[in-house]
């Protein structure tokens, strides 16, 4: 019979783990008031009252630090548009779970969303004519959220839903680009989703379904639509 080879999780190790999750949230708490300035390893020392030799155990630099806040948000979504987009449901429903469930993380984390794009990268890796290297991107967290938008987009068009006249990437782009900007306006504007003319401001949830199911009807096939002419979920 086969044993379990995997090492076993000591005291030691949870406790270390326990710190350094603690260490996170500081730097979080730390880069939501002051930004990625204001972000560094003495002032988190003083934040948690621990030692900059004893943070330094953990994370080399302020640099490794933030990178670990990225790829922390970009895991935490993959997983969340793993578990909407399982495949007993209706494709469309599961299309539109995936879009409303990128802006959903970005506003319930905004610390690390704000962390994921918190500086222009001038360092992205590139070919040999200077273009940005696919190979490189998606080896990356936020590449491979990426990817799971372009392949929701071509499996539409194999199920003959979305238009398949569509370049899958660059339809991809359009998705991200959209929910980008939706996460933004309601982490830096609060109230965004109640901006309406009227005296039923909707919540932030029901404009981010509406939001999402927008974007799906753009990329569909002419005349696709349920029995109600619409998306599936979607209300007037």
């Amino acid at each position: 019979m086969e044993t379990d080879n995997a090492p076993e999780v000591t005291p030691a190790d949870r406790r270390r783990l326990r710190v350094r999750e603690s260490i996170i949230s500081a730097a979080e708490r730390v880069f939501a008031r002051e930004g990625e300035t204001g972000l560094s390893i003495r002032r988190l020392a003083d934040e948690i009252d621990y030692s900059p030799a004893a943070i330094y155990k953990y994370f080399g630099s302020k640099e490794e630090l933030i990178d670990e806040l990225k790829e922390a948000f970009f895991e935490r979504l993959l997983e969340k548009v793993d578990n909407s987009s399982s495949a007993d449901r209706p494709f469309l429903e599961r299309a539109k779970a995936c879009v409303a469930t990128y802006v959903e993380t970005a506003v319930t984390r905004p610390f690390h969303y704000a962390a994921a794009f918190s500086s222009i990268q001038h360092d992205l890796p590139e070919n040999g004519a200077g273009i940005l290297s696919w190979e490189g991107f998606v080896a990356s967290q936020k590449g491979q959220a990426f990817g799971v938008l372009i392949s929701m987009v071509r499996e539409g068009q194999e199920l003959g839903v979305f238009d398949p006249v569509l370049d899958p990437v660059m339809a991809a782009k359009s998705l991200w680009a959209g929910s980008h900007g939706l996460a933004q306006l309601l982490i830096h504007v609060p109230k965004f989703h109640q901006l309406v003319p009227d005296e039923n401001p909707i919540s932030a949830s029901d404009f981010i379904e509406f939001h999402a199911s927008l974007q799906i009807r753009s990329l569909l096939k002419p005349a696709v639509t349920d029995t109600n002419g619409d998306l599936p979920g979607h209300t007037s």
